[in-house]
């Protein structure tokens, strides 16, 4: 009995003392500040290694996708296209939420313009007349006719036969009466509390086309740094003093453009022979051009100028009508705008 008492009191001592498998009590844990340590040592080894295994399992999962996917190249491919896209995403749907609709062209590709919609784009009419001229009979009509061939003189002098930069110059005057008749007569309306009768849209649809004009003809001509110089100087001085003639009458104002368009006409015919004869390349038309005349994806630049000396036809018609109406002393608004009209 007595040897068997002293065994269990020699087994617990050794227990106890080797910090084995046994039983410890948190009052003695707390005594012995080194074996708390080691638990928790052991703790935090045990969370690393559990961290760790997870970290070596995502690796390799990754490393599968990459193999599956096709390499770390495509990876970093969809992850910038998905960056790109969610800027975009984020820059167009802005706090106001305003954002371009997916518009498409009729072949399936993007729209990629945003100076003009399919909706604005048409198929210009190629068989008006050309030939058609008002004859001065009136004074204002002869000062008008007067002013323009004046005007034409040095025209003439600086540009010659390069009807790209012509045209350029032409088309950077030839948009400015649209936009002055349309805002006078946007001013008139709200202060007389009067409808205009469609003119101011007509008048402001005219100044958008010709400026299509320009920027079609700048895809085509690269001018020179005195070449926009005079563009500045010819657009500040014909803006203000066009703006005076249309306070002053507009019946002389629109004969002066209707007499312009028909010099442009006649620009433009010359710009065709000159392409017939090769003095200058039938080079391929601008894509901004195919989109906004609808004309075929091989269309060249003759195709271009014929669209555009068709266009000026319609606005020549247009201001003399306009013209006539107001020399039968009556106003714009009392007569139907030519809305759509090119």
């Amino acid at each position: 009995m007595k040897r068997f008492v002293a065994g269990s009191l020699a087994r617990g001592l050794s227990n106890r003392g080797g910090g084995g498998g046994g039983y410890m009590s948190t009052a003695e844990m707390m005594a012995r500040p080194g074996s708390m340590q080691g638990v928790m040592m052991n703790k935090q080894q045990s969370q690393q290694y559990y961290y760790c295994s997870r970290m070596m399992s995502s690796v390799a999962e990754k490393s599968k996708e990459v193999v599956n996917g096709g390499g770390v190249e495509a990876i970093k491919e969809e992850e910038k296209k998905k960056k790109n896209g969610d800027e975009m995403k984020g820059m167009v749907n802005s706090y106001w939420g305003l954002s371009r609709p997916s518009i498409k062209r009729p072949d399936g590709t993007d729209w990629p313009w945003n100076c003009f919609m399919p909706w604005d784009s048409y198929e210009a009419d190629v068989s008006i007349d050309l030939t058609k001229h008002h004859v001065p009979k009136k004074f204002l009509d002869k000062v008008a006719y007067r002013t323009v061939k004046l005007l034409r003189i040095p025209t003439d002098l600086f540009f010659k036969r390069r009807y790209g930069c012509r045209a350029m110059m032409l088309e950077t005057v030839a948009a400015v009466p649209g936009m002055v008749g349309g805002m006078l007569l946007h001013l008139r309306s709200l202060r007389k509390f009067q409808q205009s009768g469609g003119w101011i849209k007509a008048l402001l649809e005219e100044a958008e086309n010709e400026r299509m004009h320009l920027m079609t003809m700048v895809e085509l001509v690269q001018p020179k740094w005195y070449e926009r110089l005079l563009v500045l100087t010819v657009q500040g001085v014909f803006f203000n003093g066009f703006f005076g003639v249309y306070l002053l009458s507009p019946k002389l104002a629109h004969r002066i453009v209707g007499y312009l368009e028909e010099e442009a006409i006649h620009s433009y015919t010359e710009y065709l022979k000159d392409i017939d004869s090769g003095a200058i390349e039938n080079v391929p038309a601008p894509a901004i051009a195919i989109d906004y005349w609808k004309l075929p994806k091989d269309a060249t630049l003759k195709d271009v100028v014929i669209v555009i000396r068709a266009d000026e036809a319609h606005h020549r018609d247009v201001n003399h009508f306009a013209a006539d109406i107001h020399f039968q002393g009556k106003e714009l608004r009392e007569a139907p705008a030519p809305l759509g009209y090119h």
